[in-house]
């Protein structure tokens, strides 16, 4: 007889317009059982009749937004619940996006922000953003879809949720460049813009740090190779902490200014020498946007 699986919750809460009916519809596609706007202090109910049900239904999904914000300050409470049960695995998932790209949602999509319905979308979305700054700290995972269409934020869960990946750890390290703007969703980030850069070199700079040349000069130097053992020694110890802390995947931004040369060698390099440990995902955020650093 084969042991009970533990049941994976996963509440998606967030900005309104960030995306959480497009998070909730790829939730449905993979199985989950969803519920849109289910009152905090009605999950642990929830979640103790489908136990005592005898139903299979392992995989379950909430919706909590600021529409239900009467009942908010049980949402604590109720993840506090989650996490002592023995047989829940929970995770928090707070979608985001800059306060411009949420104005311009609302504006296209001619809707009142829920906390705003006679006001500016972007008085909403400031009071909105400050009532959720405690959970947004709790969140396990935090995606900004600033960026992302509907497809690629699909895509994006879809492939952190499949059913392969459920039960893993994953490693995602991400270049990026500062003048782009930091990446919301990274767990740490590392400014790698003192090392020496290859955009000063002339038949470099239309290159990028996936080839060969740029790699390789990006790394000889004494202070790349120096950097690369102390942040991997920082790595290595921190990265189990996390899988045992219960986070599914860490989110490592690495830096440059342009986020085409010195980032994307060294998020290639971490990314092929944690492949052999972990699940690990390497993405250049920035690396085809402008034309050098």
């Amino acid at each position: 007889m084969s042991a009970k699986k533990d049941m994976q919750v996963v509440i998606i809460t967030g900005m309104s317009g960030a995306g959480k009916t497009v998070a909730v519809q790829s939730f449905e596609d993979l199985g989950f059982f969803c519920v849109d706007n289910l009152p905090p202090a009605l999950i642990p109910k929830f979640i103790e009749l489908i136990e005592s049900s005898g139903d299979k239904m392992n995989k379950v999904a909430l919706v909590i937004d600021l529409r239900g914000r009467e009942f908010f300050d049980h949402l604590f409470q109720s993840i506090d619940y989650l996490g002592t049960a023995a047989d829940v695995k929970a995770q928090i998932i707070f979608l985001d996006a800059k306060d411009s790209k949420l104005v311009q949602r609302y504006k296209e999509t001619r809707r009142s922000h829920p906390l705003a319905p006679r006001g500016l979308p972007l008085e909403g979305i400031q009071l909105e953003r400050e009532m959720l700054e405690e959970i947004k700290g709790q969140a396990q995972q935090i995606i900004d879809t600033t960026d992302l269409k509907p497809l690629q934020l699909r895509e994006k869960l879809i492939e952190r949720f499949s059913a392969a990946e459920q039960h893993s750890f994953s490693v995602n390290v991400m270049s990026f460049g500062f003048k782009y703007g930091m990446p919301i969703d990274a767990d740490l980030v590392f400014d790698v813009r003192f090392l020496p850069n290859p955009h000063y070199i002339d038949h470099m700079r239309p290159k990028t740090g996936l080839e060969e040349e740029v790699s390789s000069y990006v790394l000889k130097w004494a202070e790349t190779q120096q950097f690369i053992e102390k942040l991997d020694d920082l790595l290595l110890y921190i990265l189990p902490h996390y899988k045992r802390e219960g986070k599914s995947q860490v989110v490592i931004g690495i830096g440059c200014t342009g986020g085409k040369h010195r980032s994307v060698t060294l998020a290639e390099y971490f990314g092929k020498k944690y492949s052999a440990d972990f699940k690990t995902f390497i993405t250049h955020r920035d690396i085809h946007k402008g034309k050098g650093h």
